[in-house]
């Protein structure tokens, strides 16, 4: 049974080591780099919750649910997406290679949604995400879960949201 667990000191090894095919490494970030991410964005207006996807007790992906993303925009030089604003997104989602196709994505964003409605920064209007436009085999799962493509672009990903 999928599940979603916080990282901690004793599973930050093994998620930081799952791995994604090599023709998919422009299609998500690494897991340490977004861990790193988390990390810094702690005492600010953003806030980050980074999980381990587990079946059982096996870490089998990474998952990072973030709210107001837009904030941590002010370190560069790029407006963010307005739907990122006072918004929850869907910041990371990779299933390790091993463990691909078995449905484990289309779950874990079940489990992001039904963390994000447990409104832990408080409500919002929607669930954004953003993806690399030739990753067809994501665009056709967020769509299939309700995620509509909004016209947005977060530098060259496309976004999409779901009302919440």
């Amino acid at each position: 049974m999928l599940h979603l667990e916080k990282i901690d000191h004793k599973n930050v090894w093994d998620v930081v080591n799952l791995k994604v095919f090599r023709y998919q490494k422009n299609f998500v970030a690494d897991n340490m780099v977004s861990i790193t991410q988390a990390y810094s964005v702690r005492d600010t207006e953003t806030k980050a919750f980074p999980f381990a996807i587990c079946n059982e007790k096996r870490p089998v992906g990474f998952l990072m649910i973030g709210f107001n993303e837009a904030a941590s925009y002010d370190a560069f030089d790029v407006a963010p997406p307005e739907s990122l604003k006072n918004n929850y997104s869907i910041w990371r989602l990779m299933i390790d290679k091993r463990y691909q196709k078995r449905g484990y994505g289309r779950e874990a964003i079940g489990l992001a949604l039904d963390f994000i409605r447990t409104w832990p920064c408080g409500k919002a209007e929607y669930c954004e995400l953003s993806y690399e436009p030739e990753n067809e085999v994501a665009a056709k799962l967020y769509r299939s879960l309700g995620f509509v493509e909004n016209g947005e672009t977060d530098g060259d990903e496309t976004v999409a949201v779901l009302k919440l």
